[in-house]
């Protein structure tokens, strides 16, 4: 992150002079920091000293690890695949480093074997050990951190962990692949229609082309066409909570205002569940970089953004669970019931809605056929890697299309903005203005639409339409990135709290206007600012009607979503009586503090 280097806590520079095992993986990225003799002696005094031999497996692919390891002498090897024809070095470990990658820290399986290669001694230590000693020691907690986002990326980037198998064309294969880069889970996609492997695998597992898509990890575990459920349980994300809770706080929804509100909420001591149903982030988490995000001045992906907010929020004690549907909200006994898609429900006593908003999808002919393969609602390497040789074209006036265009530039050998009005200045901050008026690989195109699609299992070309000549004429592009206005997630809500004309949510003074005057009478107060047209539940983030569609705005929402669910849970009597403060309650077991 900008600006650590001069933070009188920020954690040493690893000395890479210190003793080395051959074959070392050099730390090229900062995802393997050597710990100094200071730290290593903090862990030593609580773990567990242990000699191991070559061969010996300290995490095991396909399942959870619940152990911190410490390399002391001798060397481990990360493989993939360990034991199978195609096993494959990853990279390997030398004394004063430690193991472990993002799934360490959130309760999902390994995606690599870690064995010993070269025999020595290692330093053990439980989740729990090392909870509690970077508690105390925040230096150490801050470098544990950063090397588990950094070899998760990496490990997306290595193409580790399972495959999906299935055609470009199928809509489930999209779905697969949506959902795990969503999810930021290491995978590898084998397009059925061209990569030689696909055949091979097939044949292996005596599977058919129509049986596609497939999952398979380990050479070992198949699953045909599951649903994002079935894969989310499979790699250990985290299922909705068993029982129907009762807990404080049900939050719905895990972009920046829901995440924002998990963190507050749950750092104060409130039990607190998240239900998200695709992927924590929201359309945040799709964006390839945020330049205005305060507090980064260099920029962040959403997807580390998200990534160090589900942890924070995890810390403090906050359960996220993916893939959850919300189908239900009604109000019962003094308590809010949320049932979801797969017939479970969860109780709270209050909630917030934090839903966001999706991309209208552009309806032009030929387009549908298209979506997922050429057509695509967000920007993320994912797609930007399919688009390294080929003109492409992006669709939309605001920030999220401005970065869109910013971030394809940097792959494609042409981005086209088409903007249907006569400025970018109206909806884009000038930041992106600017650069994008630079770039050498961008054209803007204002005052243009499209108006029909081309292509039969890809796109080839888009058909535009000047409004200030009526001319129409054809792009050749590969690729179609659609960033227009957006609709919220509140099909669900319609019938059970206010909303406007549009479908946003409804708070405060309108959302009492919407209301029955005894409502609010029986609460002995007025709607609260962020307060729906139910009392205790409560909206944030692009969900509500007139908030600003920006990330900090949204932050900033979530995190004053949850003054306002205090003050609503000071006015009402916890069961039996007892008093409803957060200081009153034991806080949950933290990650890092």
């Amino acid at each position: 992150m900008a600006g650590d280097e001069t933070r009188p806590d920020a954690a040493p520079v690893p000395d890479e002079t210190q003793e080395t095992s051959p074959f070392e993986t050099p730390d090229l990225h900062g995802a393997y920091p050597r710990l100094p003799d200071d730290q290593m002696a903090r862990l030593a005094a609580r773990g567990r000293r242990r000699a191991v031999d070559a061969g010996d497996v300290l995490i095991r692919e396909g399942e959870r690890c619940e152990t911190f390891y410490v390399v002391l002498s001798g060397s481990v090897a990360i493989v993939e695949g360990h034991g199978t024809p195609g096993e494959r070095l990853l990279r390997v470990h030398g004394p004063g480093r430690f193991l472990g990658e993002l799934g360490l820290l959130n309760g999902q399986v390994a995606f690599y074997t870690a064995v010993v290669r070269d025999p020595g001694e290692i330093l053990a230590l439980s989740m729990d050990q090392l909870r509690d000693l970077v508690t105390r020691d925040s230096v150490l907690g801050d470098v544990v951190l950063r090397a588990c986002l950094g070899r998760r990326a990496l490990l997306v980037g290595q193409g580790a962990g399972f495959r999906i198998i299935g055609s470009r064309y199928s809509p489930d294969t999209r779905r697969l692949r949506e959902f795990a880069v969503r999810n930021r889970l290491p995978h590898r996609w084998i397009d059925l229609e061209t990569d030689e492997e696909a055949e091979a695998l097939l044949r292996r597992f005596a599977v058919g082309p129509e049986q596609t898509p497939l999952v398979i990890w380990r050479d070992t575990t198949l699953l045909r066409n599951p649903s994002n459920a079935e894969l989310a349980r499979f790699i250990g994300l985290p299922s909705l909570p068993s029982g129907n809770g009762g807990g404080d706080l049900l939050i719905v929804g895990s972009g920046p205002a829901g995440l924002a509100a998990a963190v507050n909420a749950a750092s104060e001591g409130l039990g607190t569940t998240v239900a998200e149903v695709l992927a924590t982030g929201g359309q945040a988490g799709t964006s390839s970089r945020i330049e205005n995000c305060f507090g980064f001045p260099s920029g962040i992906s959403g997807a580390e953004l998200t990534e160090r907010a589900v942890l924070q929020a995890e810390k403090f004690g906050a359960r996220i669970s993916v893939p959850a549907e919300a189908t239900r909200l009604e109000r019962r006994d003094g308590h809010y019931a949320v049932g979801f898609a797969d017939g479970s429900e969860i109780t709270a006593r209050t909630v917030v809605l934090a839903t966001g908003a999706r991309y209208r999808r552009l309806h032009v002919p030929g387009i549908e056929p298209l979506e997922g393969a050429s057509v695509h609602y967000s920007a993320t390497v994912y797609e930007a890697q399919q688009c390294r040789a080929d003109p492409v074209a992006v669709v939309g006036g605001g920030n999220s299309a401005g970065q869109a265009v910013l971030f394809l530039a940097g792959y494609a050998p042409q981005v086209h903005l088409l903007v249907r009005g006569p400025s970018l200045e109206a909806h884009m901050s000038r930041y992106l203005i600017d650069q994008i008026e630079g770039h050498p690989r961008v054209q803007v195109l204002l005052y243009t639409e499209i108006t029909e699609v081309l292509g039969d299992k890809v796109l080839e070309a888009v058909t535009v339409i000047d409004h200030r000549t009526g001319e129409h004429r054809r792009l050749a592009v590969r690729g179609l990135f659609v960033f227009t206005g957006a609709d919220p997630h509140t099909d669900w809500l319609s019938g059970t709290l206010a909303l406007d004309t549009r479908g946003f949510v409804l708070t405060g003074a309108e959302a009492q206007a919407c209301s029955v005057p005894e409502l609010w009478q029986s609460q002995g107060r007025d709607c609260l600012t962020l307060e729906t047209s139910l009392p205790g539940v409560f909206a944030a983030g692009d969900v509500r009607s007139g908030s600003v569609k920006r990330v900090a705005s949204a932050v900033g929402e979530g995190a004053m979503s949850i003054h306002y669910v205090h003050r609503h849970l000071r006015r009402t009597a916890a069961p039996g009586g007892t008093d409803s403060s957060p200081d009153t309650r034991p806080k949950e077991s933290a990650w890092l503090a």
